[in-house]
């Protein structure tokens, strides 16, 4: 069976998770991500489009993940962060 056709386990799950954050490490400071999410969906939902429950419902659960995220590294610097991605690369 070709490799596309497999069904990931759930050891593909941390490789992926690696390479997202490694690449996010590239991106700016993923520790202010939750700040950026957070001011940039208060400004939408002072619009006419922000006036939507769904809408709202999805920001906030974005907003969470993000905050999750940052905090569960929090601890880590970001030269920890960058070497073990490296290394589990």
């Amino acid at each position: 069976m070709s490799k596309e056709n497999q069904k990931p386990t759930h050891r593909d799950v941390m490789p992926s998770v690696i390479n997202f954050l490694s690449d996010e490490l590239f991106e700016g400071d993923y520790k202010e991500q939750p700040m950026y999410l957070q001011e940039i969906f208060e400004l939408l939902m002072h619009t006419e489009f922000g006036d939507d429950i769904n809408l709202r419902q999805k920001i906030l659960s974005c907003l969470r993940t993000s905050r999750n995220l940052a905090e569960a590294l929090s601890s880590f610097s970001e030269k920890q962060i960058y070497k073990a991605c490296a290394s589990n690369r």
